[in-house]
């Protein structure tokens, strides 16, 4: 699971024009994402590849009324994805993206006290987290309004993934979407996304307290 993370910075643009032949959105986002907070991400609509600022936690059109809604979507468990109201339509429309973050942070225990670890590629490029979206024109303002929800998937028994989180509960991980899966993912029938929601390799991902 993951609450907060460090959304990847405007000086990581070059990268994402490298894979996605995109820029970053021409405004501005916080150094720290947590619910709620908007953030960039890469997402599909009408055939386009779109980068733009989404709301991090899932917010659908018959929520939209609800206030804070998204303080309880941010993750979406992979196994029950298809079966959730808040989740089912962004799923079964697949609409499938990408988070994009320079870390993202999950609790590691000792001494039975939590510190925040912040996780990220050994390589130093940014980490994309498989993600589901959601999208709206407000009625009052006319602004369309994004927002997602990054997809996890148990990580018990994943080397790294299950050092995390409070003992003697299950383990979780956000889902890592390597470079070369990024295209197949946004573009994925339900049945690819299946297959390309899984861990990480054993050695991708390191972490500093």
């Amino acid at each position: 699971m993951c609450s907060n993370y460090q959304p990847i910075k405007r000086s990581s643009n070059p990268w994402v024009k490298k894979h996605f032949d995109i820029d970053l959105p021409d405004a501005d986002w916080k150094g720290h994402t947590w619910p709620m907070d908007k953030a960039p991400f890469i997402f599909i609509d009408n055939g386009v590849i779109r980068c733009e600022l989404g709301k991090f936690g899932l917010e659908p059109l018959w929520a939209k009324a609800k206030k804070n809604y998204g303080r309880w979507t941010y993750n979406a468990r992979s196994e029950t994805v298809d079966k959730k109201p808040s989740f089912s339509p962004a799923w079964k429309e697949q609409r499938f993206g990408l988070v994009l973050a320079q870390q993202f942070f999950e609790p590691l225990y000792r001494d039975g006290k939590p510190d925040w670890a912040a996780i990220s590629r050994q390589d130093n490029e940014p980490t994309a987290i498989g993600s589901i979206w959601e999208s709206y024109i407000d009625a009052k303002t006319g602004e369309v309004v994004r927002s997602f929800s990054m997809l996890t998937v148990n990580a018990d028994d994943h080397p790294f993934m299950q050092q995390f989180h409070e003992p003697a509960k299950e383990k979780r991980s956000v889902v890592i979407v390597e470079n070369g899966d990024f295209q197949k993912w946004l573009n994925a029938s339900h049945e690819q996304a299946r297959q390309l929601i899984k861990l990480p390799p054993d050695d991708y991902l390191e972490f500093e307290l």
